[in-house]
């Protein structure tokens, strides 16, 4: 095979992959999911490029999809994991905060009943 042909079925693999990732959700991706789609892609593209140097660039393609993958699926699930703690904190900030509201309009009430004591 010529070194244009491989390159292609390298794309064409790739492509599928990304389909198939894709096709598979019906919900839009998880921050995780998106790090191991992008981390994969990127990482194919890159061992395609370096396979096609050395003369193989299938090879490289599936191992640098592999280790792509795998390097965005623990960075999409370390942002993912920062996204879920950050709403944990909104959400009881929202809380604290009608909390508080709650308890300045009681004391507003309390200084009004005592003003006509």
């Amino acid at each position: 095979m010529n070194a244009f042909l491989k390159r292609a079925i390298a794309v064409v693999l790739a492509a599928m992959m990304v389909v198939a990732v894709v096709g598979c959700e019906g919900e839009p991706l998880s921050t995780r999911e998106k790090g191991t789609f992008v981390g994969t892609g990127l990482g194919a593209a890159t061992g395609a490029i370096i396979g096609a140097a050395t003369g193989n660039p299938l090879a490289g393609a599936a191992i640098g999809g592999v280790l792509g993958g795998g390097t965005g699926y623990l960075a999409g699930n370390a942002l993912q994991n920062e996204e879920h703690h950050q709403r944990q904190i909104d959400d009881e900030l929202s809380e604290q905060q009608k909390e508080i509201e709650r308890q300045r309009r009681e004391i507003e009430e309390l200084k009004q009943m005592a003003e006509l004591e």
